[in-house]
């Protein structure tokens, strides 16, 4: 089994945290998002992982460091690792076919930019399967269509009028991902876009039409890391998850002085307390100092400084210092508030 994943999006509704950091390596209840979501598909597969292949953007953005963590991901799941480049930004059919090389064979496809709760029940009667869940709104994504067999026989792009409620989340198995790069290369041979960008629709199409079966998949949780507030928003789910699990989250280094932990939360490596009451549902990256303050339901990355502060649905990156008194925050690396 191969795990493909396409991530070489620069996150833009994201910023400004993705200015300096590739959005599926943020981290969300301590462990970057790409690093979470494939490692989560690979426990609920239940099967050998031979190789993991990730296509990345611009070199000057998805740099050596960024190949190394992936490199080591691979690496801990037993699995081959495969780096490759989108080097133009023109789909996600076009980012599937940047991996050529790796499309053969048993593989799962998933968009590095979710995280899910899920038992995956392989049909291996289908040609294909793709993971769905059930959404009060289905005008806003793009969703499945079924037949009396439970099959399905549609994609249908945020339809205007009632199609199903299954949204589709990105997540896609293919017994031979072969056959998806043929039908792919006839969409780039022909030219047949939407917007200028290749879709992996149209190849999943020309597989419906000739009589391929497709079934869909169901997860228990999809959480999304668009933006700051829905990232906030899974770090609290996750959170909740990890704790039913017994996962331990606080680091043994952690230094407190008159300080309250109210769990669930992560809190990593050599992070010092002092004066402050953190949770629930709040992640601190290694390193960080948070002193005199009341912080909950909000994600703070590695080596910051926080102080004099009342924070709630916040987000704050890498390397910052903030003196404040504002609540509801989003601040990118490298950035100095006093």
């Amino acid at each position: 089994m191969k795990i493909i994943v396409p991530m070489a999006g620069r996150g833009s509704r994201l910023r400004p945290h993705t200015l300096t950091v590739p959005k599926p390596l943020i981290p969300v209840a301590g462990k970057p998002i790409v690093h979470r979501l494939v490692s989560d598909i690979a426990k609920v597969l239940g099967e050998p992982i031979d190789e993991v292949a990730f296509i990345l953007g611009d070199p000057a953005f998805f740099g050596d460091d960024v190949v190394d963590s992936l490199m080591s991901l691979a690496e801990e799941l037993g699995a081959k690792g495969s780096i490759y480049r989108q080097d133009k930004p023109l789909g996600t059919g076009h980012a599937i076919m940047s991996a050529k090389a790796s499309l053969s064979g048993p593989a799962v496809i998933a968009y590095a930019d979710t995280l899910i709760r899920a038992d995956f029940d392989l049909d291996k009667s289908a040609d294909s399967v793709i993971w769905v869940k059930q959404v009060e709104r289905p005008e806003a994504y793009g969703v499945v269509k079924l037949n009396e067999n439970n099959e399905i026989v549609e994609l249908v792009e945020k339809p205007q009028e009632f199609v199903s409620d299954l949204a589709v989340i990105g997540i896609y198995y293919f017994k031979d991902v072969g056959v998806l790069k043929n039908e792919l290369q006839h969409v780039l041979d022909n030219d047949i876009t939407h917007g200028g960008e290749y879709q992996i629709n149209d190849g999943i199409k020309r597989m419906m039409e000739k009589g391929m079966k497709f079934v869909p998949g169901k997860v228990d949780e999809w959480m999304d890391c668009g933006n700051k507030n829905v990232t906030v928003e899974t770090n609290q789910r996750m959170l909740g998850f990890l704790e039913k699990e017994g996962e331990q989250m606080i680091a043994d280094s952690v230094k407190q002085e008159n300080a309250n932990i109210v769990e669930p939360c992560f809190i990593g490596e050599n992070v010092v307390l002092k004066n402050t009451t953190v949770g629930p549902y709040v992640s601190v990256g290694a390193n960080t100092i948070l002193e005199n303050s009341t912080i909950k339901n909000s994600l703070i990355q590695s080596n910051s400084k926080i102080s004099n502060a009342n924070l709630d649905n916040a987000m704050i990156g890498n390397h910052v210092i903030y003196n404040g008194n504002f609540e509801t925050i989003s601040i990118g690396d490298y950035s100095v508030l006093e």
